[in-house]
């Protein structure tokens, strides 16, 4: 099968295009490939089927979007063809053409538009994990990716976001539930792309993406830091100061300790998305272990030896 061509240029117009470039440039190659005006030229059909599959892209806000952003093979890889053309009209369009107004769908592929499939559906809604089962067009969901900061997604907070649907621009508060980790989806209801025969709206999925801190590294709900120390504080035992996301705490590090050992902070951790409970925060200790060592140094050293250390 040949490699798709760039839908920009199938239509032949600039990135930049206008909506209105976009449809121009649709007409005149609609009126030059569609069926009616090439009966039994499958060439032509080929064109049409091409060029209707571009405009079906590039004239929805939200798939140009996508399409900008993921590029024709990442695109192609997240939607099928039926989604490209769920929800695509031309009827009105076609009849100021000359042609019938029937449905783009059947007149591209001879079967009737996909409607939408009864499944069920597994999302996160602020924190806790529903099952439900609803008639679900996919294509009616708009998908947006939010990236917060290593903070906001322990202590949560409330984030304001933009995106464009067919009804334009808009702006939404979305709230950043405590302990909330990268890959995790919140699901605003009513804020996807509108269904144009039936006006039932889809949702928003944001998946959230959490930075990365200089400090603190994340496992789980747990949160790790290290500490390095003196070789005499890890031989007679010490008391150092070490961050937290509370502020900083005194640790006492145990005579004896050996290198990259941890230390367990209780309940000084992430929150739990869902259970209520909070991880730990460990303090991995690192002995430091200088590279030059003073001639007195290496006289204290040597009796440590003799010593048996």
């Amino acid at each position: 099968m040949a490699a798709k061509r760039d839908y920009y240029e199938i239509l032949g117009v600039s990135k930049n295009a206008s909506d209105d470039e976009i449809k121009k440039a649709y007409r005149k190659l609609a009126l030059k490939y569609h069926p009616d005006r090439n009966p039994g030229n499958k060439e032509a059909e080929e064109k049409f089927k091409e060029i209707s599959e571009a405009y079906a892209v590039l004239s929805d806000p939200n798939k140009r979007s996508q399409y900008d952003t993921l590029g024709m093979g990442g695109f192609h890889q997240r939607h099928t063809e039926e989604d490209i053309f769920r929800g695509f009209n031309l009827g009105d369009l076609f009849k100021d053409l000359g042609f019938g107004g029937g449905d783009i769908f059947t007149t591209i592929f001879g079967k009737s538009r996909p409607r939408g499939a009864r499944q069920r559906t597994f999302y996160q809604d602020y924190g806790d994990y529903i099952t439900r089962e609803k008639d679900y067009d996919k294509s009616l969901d708009l998908n947006y990716e939010l990236e917060i900061p290593f903070m906001d997604a322990i202590r949560g907070g409330e984030k304001r976001i933009s995106f464009s649907t067919q009804q334009g621009h808009e702006e939404i508060n979305v709230k950043i539930p405590k302990g909330i980790s990268t890959g995790k989806k919140l699901r605003v209801q009513g804020k996807g792309a509108t269904d144009p025969y039936t006006g039932k709206r889809g949702d928003l999925y944001i998946t959230v993406k959490v930075g990365e801190h200089p400090v603190f590294k994340r496992t789980g709900n747990d949160l790790y830091v290290t500490k390095e120390i003196k070789l005499s504080d890890a031989l007679l035992g010490t008391t150092v100061e070490v961050p937290s996301i509370d502020g900083p705490k005194r640790v006492m590090i145990p005579p004896g300790v050996k290198s990259h050992s941890k230390v367990r902070l209780k309940g000084l951790g992430v929150p739990d998305l869902n259970k209520g409970t909070t991880g730990d925060q460990f303090v991995e200790v690192i002995i430091d272990i200088p590279k030059k060592l003073t001639e007195r140094q290496k006289a204290l050293i040597e009796e440590l030896r003799k010593e048996g250390l």
